[in-house]
């Protein structure tokens, strides 16, 4: 059911081979056409942010030798970009994509517990929960019984200026950064290959068959090929990939003291998501601009307005750094998710807003669809052909 957490799965020795799908395993080596031994992969994953690297980890735990090629830097894309709410009660998420929503965010503190696990660091997951102060427009639904008013906002959070009709909400959040760092590390714990700073051109098909991908500078052959690559994910592959970069501006404050703020803070115009460091988080916009990730100065001290009327002690709060984002976006704001129009071929971007939220659910079905296991959700409503 959505609603169940799993139990804690065995560690296997990178060595243990359990049982796979029909095409997961492949010879460690080929040869090339001038009788020279070429290394293969079991499967290639493009795009090295959180999702990427979420199922690379999965993937490899189930006995497959992994290998991601990134265009640019690991997880500094979207993934670096990212708030790391992880909002599954957001009344703004798409009813399609609740179920998977919901299932992600009980799966999080196990999925942290192993990346923690393998990589000796800490991404600081809290639990304080999210103080939601609705669009007068919004529905509600089924959260609108966690209604609070304006003496037990000041118990929660003593610090808020605005007290308007707000919703207790019982989410988690984490920094996207330590999760990043932190899979990257594992990765490399579990002898993840990662070819990184050229981005892949071309899907290599032999007899309708995925052999691999091919870049600038070289190819590398795998039977399997995830896209994984959020706003560049239509630059590859084959098929329709409809995703598209929307830009978000964000800035980082100094908090006057580390315990000024416990709870993320959802209104409608920004939101404020504190560090267990003292930083505090304030975003975001929502841009069509392309590929351009220019901050305007402007748009980031009109953030910081809103912030401040939320918290008036934030007014005078150190801005550490400000940037922008590109979200993988797609037409009707749901991932895409499954199998592409070659075999061998699968896809999982277009997480939108979603992303880090999305990680662990991501990992978990597509591993299933890759190994040829039965997916614990359906998965038809996000499948690559709904744009055919």
């Amino acid at each position: 059911s959505a609603t169940r957490v799993p139990h804690r799965r065995p560690r296997s020795p990178d060595t243990e081979s359990p049982q796979r799908g029909p095409r997961l395993a492949s010879p460690r080596h080929r040869t090339s056409i001038y009788n020279v031994p070429v290394k293969a992969w079991d499967a290639i994953i493009v795009g090295g942010g959180v999702i990427g690297m979420s199922l690379a980890l999965s993937l490899r735990r189930h006995g497959a030798q992994v290998l991601v090629v990134e265009r640019g830097e690991p997880g500094r894309e979207a993934s670096y970009a990212a708030a790391g709410m992880l909002a599954d009660l957001d009344p703004h998420t798409p009813e399609t994509l609740r179920t998977l929503a919901v299932a992600s965010a009980r799966l999080y503190p196990e999925f942290v517990h192993d990346v923690e696990d393998e990589s000796g660091m800490r991404v600081d997951l809290r639990d304080q929960g999210t103080i939601y102060f609705p669009d007068p427009n919004a529905a509600l639904g089924a959260i609108a019984a966690g209604m609070t008013d304006g003496e037990q906002l000041r118990s929660l959070e003593a610090c808020l200026s605005y007290t308007g009709v707000a919703v207790y909400l019982k989410e988690r959040s984490l920094d996207p950064r330590a999760l990043q760092t932190a899979l990257l590390k594992a990765a490399r714990h579990r002898k993840i290959e990662i070819a990184s700073g050229s981005p892949a051109l071309k899907l290599l098909v032999n007899g309708g068959l995925v052999e691999g991908v091919a870049t600038a500078k070289t190819e590398f052959h795998a039977p399997i090929v995830v896209n994984c690559a959020g706003a560049w994910a239509s630059e590859f592959g084959v098929g329709s990939v409809p995703t598209r970069p929307v830009k978000g501006q964000m800035l980082a404050l100094i908090a006057p003291r580390r315990d000024l703020l416990r709870h993320v803070i959802r209104a409608p115009e920004v939101y404020l998501v504190p560090r267990s460091d003292g930083r505090i988080l304030v975003g975001s916009t929502l841009e069509d601009a392309g590929f351009d990730k220019r901050v305007n100065p402007a748009t980031i001290q009109r953030l910081h307005q809103k912030a401040a009327d939320l918290v008036a002690d934030l007014g005078q709060a150190r801005m550490l750094e400000a940037w922008a984002g590109l979200r993988p976006g797609t037409p009707d704001d749901l991932p895409i998710l499954g199998r592409g129009e070659v075999d061998g071929y699968f896809l999982a971007t277009g997480h939108y807003r979603n992303g880090i939220l999305l990680a662990p659910i991501t990992a978990e079905l597509m591993t299933q669809l890759i190994r040829g296991l039965p997916a614990e959700f359906d998965l038809g409503a996000f499948a690559p052909a709904r744009f055919h």
